[in-house]
């Protein structure tokens, strides 16, 4: 494959030059990348600076993370690549001579409950998509000539399926009259909508998916290309964490606590641990949202992740009962390692960490929604009791809420370790 690509490459070289080819920008998750590396590990969010000087694409990392909205954005930078547009030539290619096609009645896309509050309304239109044929492995946006790296940001709102690019200095109006084409067969539908949030002119184009992708784009001289990937293409290692609860959905609530708070600043935790790891990490919630049970199940089963992990806070009627319990569905086994297994380690590992008291292993019930629909190895963790009043207090400190934290890590660290 690599030999393919250099030939490519080559070939490519002559072309662009008598074609006096305009810059070219890599950019995707992680890192920079070349033509060569595009089959490889994805990049999250990264800004390329090429080097003029020997023509070679040299991105410094920059690592992206899911913001407090569970979103993974990546802005676009100058940068130049030199004498490797032959791949590109032949990928991105679409046929100019297809005609245009009518426009589709247009769709509302509705902003991810993550963002929380009800989203200004603007101006909004469907965009036109392309039906002539293609080889490409990317979507094609095209930009206007004075649209610069600098005014692009992409935002990965993976629990709601939508790919948010922002586009500024640019009116609605020219995606009214402008195709996007290329490789659709991951998007639904989408939308172009006035950012009225910004200072500045400009647009949002929303992207309905048809599942949870990752994304890698290119931009070369006025067209943004958009390229899908699923999880498993770019990571070996992904576990979804979900907070319960949240939002109108307090939880269990005791002793002045509430479930979707401890949940929640138990998960901020184990974040900060695991964006230390190579594990990727896709979170349900990372702010006061309240995402549906069947959204959740969603993220687990369209990441296919090695295992998903809910954090929960008990209560029991019995306010002398105090402990951390597990939660994992017998109607569904993996032979080697499956959710009880999971949940054995799970409860293992954090009561070793709090130095706690373990209540035992429980068999999902009917309100298990989640932990029952899963189809990956899935276990929920009970961290404690908010009706026994000294459990209670500990719950509500920082430093057992780190201990906790510590418990879950070590218990998805022990998996690779055991795997």
């Amino acid at each position: 494959m690599r030999l393919s690509l250099m030939k490519k490459a080559a070939i490519g070289s002559v072309l662009y030059s008598m074609a006096a080819m305009g810059l070219i920008y890599y950019l995707s998750y992680d890192k920079a990348i070349t033509i060569s590396d595009v089959a490889q590990d994805e990049v999250i969010g990264s800004d390329l600076a090429d080097s003029k000087e020997n023509g070679a694409g040299a991105g410094a990392e920059a690592e992206g993370e899911p913001d407090e909205d569970s979103i993974l954005t990546g802005r676009i930078t100058e940068g130049e690549t030199e004498g490797k547009a032959a791949e590109l030539s032949e990928e991105n290619q679409t046929d100019e001579n297809a005609e245009e096609p009518p426009k589709e009645e247009a769709q509302e896309t509705a902003k991810p409950e993550e963002e929380g509050g009800k989203e200004a309304e603007g101006k909004k239109q469907e965009l036109i998509f392309g039906t002539g044929k293609s080889n490409s492995s990317f979507m094609r946006i095209p930009l206007p000539a004075e649209c610069k790296a600098e005014d692009i940001v992409v935002e990965n709102y993976y629990m709601n399926r939508e790919l948010c690019i922002l586009v500024g200095g640019v009116d609605s109006g020219f995606y009214a009259s402008n195709v996007i084409s290329g490789n659709l067969d991951m998007v639904e539908k989408g939308v172009c909508e006035e950012n009225i949030e910004a200072n500045e002119r400009g647009v949002k184009l929303r992207f309905s998916l048809t599942d949870v992708f990752e994304y890698r784009t290119i931009l070369e001289n006025h067209d943004l290309y958009v390229s899908f990937l699923r999880p498993r293409e770019m990571y070996d290692k992904i576990v979804v964490i979900d907070p319960s609860c949240g939002g109108s959905n307090t939880g269990n609530e005791e002793n002045g606590l509430s479930e979707k708070e401890i949940s929640l600043q138990i998960a901020k935790k184990v974040k900060e641990r695991l964006d230390e790891t190579d594990v990727k990490v896709y979170y349900t919630r990372m702010d006061d949202s309240n995402p549906g049970e069947e959204d959740r199940v969603r993220l687990a089963n369209g990441t296919k992740a090695d295992m998903y992990i809910r954090i929960q806070v008990d209560a029991n009627t019995d306010s002398s009962v105090y402990g951390a319990t597990t939660i994992y569905n017998e109607d569904y086994f993996i032979p080697g390692f499956g959710s009880v297994e999971l949940a054995d380690i799970l409860e293992r590992e954090v009561v070793t960490s709090i130095k706690g008291k373990a209540l035992g292993l429980s068999k999902a019930q009917e309100e298990d929604y989640a932990i029952r629909s899963i189809t990956i190895p899935a276990a929920a963790v009970k961290v404690g009791c908010l009706t026994n009043k000294q459990e209670a207090i500990l719950l509500g400190r920082e430093e057992y809420q780190e201990k906790i934290a510590d418990g879950i890590c070590n218990a998805i660290m022990a998996v690779y370790e055991e795997d």
